[in-house]
């Protein structure tokens, strides 16, 4: 069993302390269909306790055809231009798996699962459903779900409390409170001169302090709490716990602005671990679905065969709560901007030692 957390740290926290927003017994989660964007909404539902009393929304892009080159567009904008492309060219415009839902009353929260995301419907459902089950918890993250987050609250500003994730860039005081891990709020980035022009800095966020509606993070939120940790460590027990120690977990990212993968960076990566195998006892690598199949394939051709390393190739469930339970060490590659404060151009990994799981 893992060890308990400390005294107090599952308390509620204060911003739901009184008022109306101490009695919040739902929530809906808008999400961007991105597992890194919605996990982090979830890991704050969970904390909450609100897991099982939460609906998730998700905003939804065209897909497909030009589509792949107007992404950097606000979704509004990009709706409407795909529905003119449409009406001129004709073909599918608009793909998503599933169906478009409406927001429904409920049995117990006053909402039903939907796939796409409408501000005015959710928040009608939040204004009748107010007295009944009291206000609706909001929580959204990406980019595409912050003028979904922000039209909510102003539809239904008393009957809603709306957390936006991740930094919005601007007018922080169309939310109740703004979670952003420390790396993204550049006021107080040191590196915020060299990431962003002089002339659109004032543009992109606030030169003062964060406000009181303003939390800043170390990292990402996410679900890994100590239940889940305990789980995990029942649940992948046969399969990690007889492995010979130390247990090295090897986690592989994909591509993104700051971090390009090339067979060069993948082979650089390999030698590392080439090194520092004779030290491990055993080691599993993993890859992520934006992982580029000339890295993998070249990782799988130089490790598949070695006797201590074994490869997740996907099938099967996910063992990285298993592997965040019974690790001794991790290597993580630098893709993810919490990683990048000392990025240099090379596959930078870094490793991270973690108290050994008790059986």
């Amino acid at each position: 069993m893992r060890p308990e957390p400390p005294n107090g740290s599952a308390g509620v926290p204060e911003i739901f302390g009184g008022g109306i927003y101490g009695a919040i017994r739902r929530a809906v989660v808008i999400g961007n269909g991105f597992p890194g964007a919605e996990n982090q909404c979830l890991g704050l539902v969970r904390a909450l306790g609100l897991s099982g009393r939460h609906s998730l929304y998700r905003v939804l892009r065209p897909r497909g055809g030009i589509n792949e080159w107007l992404h950097w567009l606000p979704v509004s904008v990009h709706k409407k231009l795909d529905h003119f492309i449409r009406q001129i060219f004709g073909g599918s415009g608009l793909k998503v798996e599933g169906k478009k839902g409406m927001p429904l009353l409920g049995k117990k929260n006053g909402l039903l699962h939907v796939l796409e995301a409408d501000a005015k419907q959710i928040a009608k459902v939040a204004r009748e459903t107010f007295d009944q089950y009291g206000p609706l918890l909001v929580i959204a993250s990406g980019r595409d779900t912050i003028s979904i987050a922000s039209s909510i609250k102003r539809f239904a500003p008393e009957n809603v409390f709306v957390v936006q994730i991740q930094h919005p860039r601007s007018r922080l005081d169309r939310f109740d409170l703004v979670i952003a891990p420390r790396h993204d709020y550049y006021s107080l980035n040191p590196q915020a001169r060299q990431q962003i022009p002089w002339l659109v800095r004032r543009w992109i966020t606030p030169c003062e302090p964060p406000g009181k509606n303003v939390v800043l993070t170390v990292g990402a939120l996410h679900q890994a709490d100590f239940a889940a940790l305990r789980s995990a460590a029942s649940a992948w027990h046969e399969e990690l716990a007889s492995l010979p120690k130390p247990l090295l977990v090897v986690n592989i990212g994909g591509p993104s602005s700051n971090c390009r993968y090339g067979v060069d960076l993948a082979k650089q990566l390999a030698t590392m671990l080439q090194n520092v195998l004779w030290s491990c006892g055993s080691v599993r690598i993993s890859f992520s679905r934006r992982t580029p199949k000339k890295v993998s394939k070249l990782l799988m051709e130089e490790f598949n065969t070695h006797p201590k390393v074994y490869i997740w190739d996907g099938e099967g469930p996910n063992p990285h709560l298993g592997h965040l339970a019974w690790a001794d060490a991790f290597v993580i590659t630098a893709d993810s901007e919490t990683r990048l404060r000392d990025w240099s151009g090379s596959m930078h990994v870094e490793v991270c030692r973690l108290p050994k799981v008790p059986g």
